[in-house]
């Protein structure tokens, strides 16, 4: 079951990238905890170990992880496997996402049960696949130029913006570096926070 929200009308090259990352360590974390949930944090930290010093994982957050496990989903979905995004959850309930609808321990236990070792052709294919699908409208920019964007953009909406914290702005920032104008990745951080609501 994928989920097709407001949030994720224009995947973007960051989603991808990111969102292949999570497959490498759900599925590593799903051998060694056997199924096991792990929650935002800790799967952006997992990810992290696996992938040192990597840039893009360096300005992940928890609260632009919605996009990225719905890659993760798609990706499973589109190739019959278990859904390795149901492992995520959120750091206070433990459980998926609300809209989530699935058989949560069936899920686990398949996932847990499967052999991940032989995905890397297929997740390699299906996330050019998705990259080539990508708007061409979606220039990425650097953190600097993106960083600016939203700075003018924040000054002369600065009412609108009050409820948004570091890791917000830095979602925000992301999405401006990967082609999205700041209103709109705005916006996508609403949902985003609504849909997947726990990001602390």
């Amino acid at each position: 079951m994928v989920i097709h929200t407001a949030a994720d009308t224009q995947r973007t090259h960051n989603d991808i990238d990111v969102g292949v990352r999570l497959v490498d360590a759900l599925r590593h974390h799903a051998g060694a905890a056997k199924g096991a949930p792990v929650n935002y944090k800790d799967l952006l930290r997992l990810a992290r170990l696996l992938y040192p010093k990597d840039l893009i994982l360096d300005r992940a957050v928890q609260v632009g992880i919605g996009a990225k496990l719905r890659f993760v989903e798609a990706f499973c979905a589109a190739h019959g496997l278990p859904n390795l995004a149901v492992l995520a959850v959120g750091p206070t309930t433990m459980r998926p996402p609300a809209q989530y609808e699935g058989d949560w321990d069936a899920d686990r236990h398949a996932v847990a049960a499967f052999d991940w070792t032989t995905i890397n052709a297929q997740l390699a294919d299906y996330a050019k696949t998705a990259r080539a699908a990508v708007s061409a409208r979606l220039k990425p920019r650097k953190e600097r130029p993106a960083d600016v964007s939203w700075y003018a953009y924040f000054c002369s909406h600065r009412k609108e913006c009050e409820w948004i914290g570091k890791e917000d702005k830095q979602e925000i920032v992301n999405l401006i570096m990967a082609g999205i104008d700041p209103d709109t990745a705005m916006k996508r951080v609403q949902v985003a926070r609504t849909e997947f609501g726990e990001t602390a």
